[in-house]
């Protein structure tokens, strides 16, 4: 069976992960700031503050945010439910606006209609890499006072009219996670677009305290007051070695994915029962999925497994949770959206072969 994802490990990260081991120095250390520095240097985005997970760095970016109890966040039904965890946990109110049809992405004009005087902050989702409508995300914004936080879990290495994500909103957050285009096991990081922003997350991240200068005592114990807490969401030196050695080829894999994208997007324009997603030039997907529209999906899936293809929707909607209110009557789009988008495999290990077979099997009908 062809699978949805892939964990890629590059076979130098052996080595990497080994020599940080047999150091003995585990926790966050040079290991951690080089893999920063790689991030900043590959993708252009500014100040990444690597974590342990991309849910800490949601946390991480709300908290920066500012945002408080009672507060209102406008975001995206359609996401992983790490998403509406992250404003949960700050005490806040997820405010669930509709999606765009074609891409899966937050539509700027649900968004706009959605503020209210508690609104706070507008958390857009990059639904399978692909980036959302950050020009009028921003005006929105930029009109009501809001801070912008992307949820760039799906998104590491896409860009906006020519602009890396991670370089555009107050805060932008990727993901690390074993199945993501880079891998450091479990990890994440936030991108600061304000220095000071920098600043507050680096102490926030290990408890609140101003590692930087904060020195050792005679007593072996860090001179520091601790004003405000903060977490323990730093990421480690044997997760940033592997994701240092995860970066090292990523350019050819990364095009690679852009390649099966275009096959599967010239074999099935035309089948009949299938909807593709729009795919504007401005807007270049990091290609983490590939979803469109289907007709009659169960019996697509059952055909798709049939000749040993994975297909699945990876996420439906969150906001039918409880814990989320339940699903809302005012989201027409998303309604349509959760009953037809289905995906396919789209990761850099699959073989010509592989992709002939996904091809055939998708052209053959259901």
């Amino acid at each position: 069976m062809i699978g949805m994802f892939a964990t890629y490990v590059d076979p130098s990260a052996r080595e990497s992960v080994s020599a940080v081991l047999d150091s003995t120095f585990l926790s966050e250390g040079v290991k951690v700031r080089a893999f920063e520095d790689a991030l900043t240097q590959k993708f252009d985005i500014p100040r990444p503050i690597a974590l342990n997970s991309g849910s800490t760095a949601l946390e991480l970016a709300l908290e920066l945010a500012g945002i408080a109890p009672g507060d209102e966040v406008i975001t995206s039904p359609q996401t992983f439910i790490a998403t509406g965890i992250a404003i949960l946990r700050q005490g806040a109110v997820p405010v669930f606006a509709d999606i765009e049809y074609d891409t899966g992405n937050i539509d700027p004009d649900s968004v706009q209609k959605k503020i209210t005087p508690k609104t706070k902050a507008i958390l857009p989702i990059h639904w399978g890499g692909y980036p959302c409508d950050m020009d009028r995300l921003s005006a929105i914004a930029k009109g009501h006072g809001l801070k912008v936080i992307e949820d760039a879990a799906h998104a590491l290495g896409a860009s906006y009219h020519g602009k890396s994500i991670g370089a555009i909103s107050d805060f932008t957050c990727f993901s690390f996670q074993a199945i993501k285009h880079v891998t450091t096991g479990d990890g994440g990081a936030v991108c600061c677009l304000s220095a000071a922003d920098e600043q507050e997350g680096m102490k926030k991240r290990w408890f609140g305290i101003d590692r930087a200068h904060s020195p050792m005592s005679i007593l072996g114990e860090r001179e520091y007051d601790l004003k405000d807490p903060g977490f323990k969401f730093h990421m480690n030196d044997y997760a940033a070695a592997l994701g240092l050695a995860n970066l090292k080829n990523l350019d050819e894999r990364m095009k690679r994915r852009r390649m099966i994208s275009s096959k599967y997007r010239e074999a099935f324009k035309n089948v009949y029962g299938i909807t593709l997603w729009r795919q504007e030039e401005h807007c270049m997907s990091a290609n983490w999925l590939f979803g469109f529209h289907v007709e009659r999906r169960e019996d697509f899936i059952r055909a798709m497994a049939s000749r040993g293809i994975t297909a699945s929707v990876v996420h439906l909607r969150i906001d039918a949770n409880s814990c989320f209110g339940g699903i809302r009557k005012d989201l027409p789009v998303q309604d349509r959206f959760n009953n037809t988008q289905i995906h396919i495999p789209l990761h850099d290990m699959l073989s010509d072969d592989e992709v002939g077979q996904i091809i055939d099997s998708v052209t053959a009908g259901w």
